[in-house]
């Protein structure tokens, strides 16, 4: 099966270089590209391709206001939130918009391949780093040494008496 991909990057050279690698893989094609977000919208809604690769920042509709449109009307498309920033904030708000992963474009040539199966799968993509970065801010909660992580029993397990040995 070929999976279709739209390109939506306001920058042609950012484009080309995930049309070209794109195009080297074989269950990959490219079904158009979209220079903003108006034309990315428009472009996926009439081709209805497989995947959107999705910048956060460009003209005329950012990459979040055209994810929820797109989504709004074609949920079955998935959607990769590309970009340069690693802010929590652009992170949720591609999410909450309903994008299926987030991959940083440090990471383009080495993780596109594995982040377009991830999302096709079903499964949310995160770029490594994006990972690392979550966990280290999650660990430095100061409520996080805090809470206790000892296993509550329930009612059920309270009142049931362990078997005697014979």
């Amino acid at each position: 099966m070929t999976v279709t991909v739209l390109i939506a990057d306001d920058h042609h050279i950012t484009r080309k270089e995930i049309a070209s690698l794109i195009q080297q893989q074989k269950n990959m094609a490219l079904a158009g590209e979209a220079e903003n977000g108006e034309q990315a919208v428009e472009t996926a809604l009439s081709l209805e391709p497989d995947l959107v690769i999705m910048d956060i920042h460009m003209p005329k509709l950012n990459g979040i206001q055209a994810c929820r449109r797109i989504l709004s009307q074609k949920p079955e498309i998935k959607i990769l939130a590309l970009s340069m920033y690693s802010e929590r904030a652009y992170i949720n708000a591609m999410l909450d918009a309903g994008a299926s992963g987030y991959l940083l474009k440090s990471d383009l040539i080495r993780e596109l391949t594995g982040a377009v199966e991830t999302v096709l799968q079903g499964r949310q993509y995160w770029s490594p780093c994006l990972v690392k970065m979550l966990v280290d801010n999650y660990l430095k909660r100061p409520d996080f040494h805090k809470t206790s992580r000892a296993v509550s029993l329930t009612c059920l397990e309270k009142k049931a008496k362990p078997k005697s040995e014979p």
